[in-house]
């Protein structure tokens, strides 16, 4: 199951079950089975505590993801930056929600076991997440 929740009161998806549905296709066309994502939304601050405490890195990020999947069954919680992903988008030029579904995206493909350390890696996720994301623009 697939959850969302919110850290921050200023921020709420609208339309959750839309978001849902796109990652629950992702799931399935990748052949893996639905455990327990949870989505949680905050901001600067309370990521760069989590990034402290849990990876002793002491830097803003816009998203991190635990990964808690077993076999073809993937669970984790992803805690994504709101203020992050607010600043890529103006950085980058970009919607907010094609920014931030993009990073929704991005923590799943790491739960599905591609990686962005390698140059060839980064490029291989970087074109699963264009594919993905350009399949689900509103």
């Amino acid at each position: 199951m697939i959850k969302l929740f919110y850290k921050i009161s200023y921020f709420y998806i609208k339309n959750e079950s839309l978001f849902i549905k796109e990652i629950c296709i992702i799931l399935n066309n990748e052949g893996m089975n639905i455990g327990d994502i949870n989505y949680i939304f905050c901001n600067d601050d309370f990521i760069l505590d989590m990034n402290k405490k849990y990876l002793q890195k002491n830097f803003y990020t816009d998203v991190l993801a635990f990964d808690y999947s077993i076999k073809q069954c993937i669970s984790g919680d992803i805690f994504i930056s709101v203020d992050r992903v607010l600043d890529n988008s103006t950085q980058w030029n970009q919607f907010f929600l094609v920014e931030l579904k993009r990073v929704m995206i991005h923590a799943i493909l790491h739960f599905l076991g591609y990686d962005d350390k390698k140059k060839m890696d980064k490029k291989i996720m970087k074109k699963k997440e264009e594919f993905y994301l350009n399949l689900f623009q509103f």
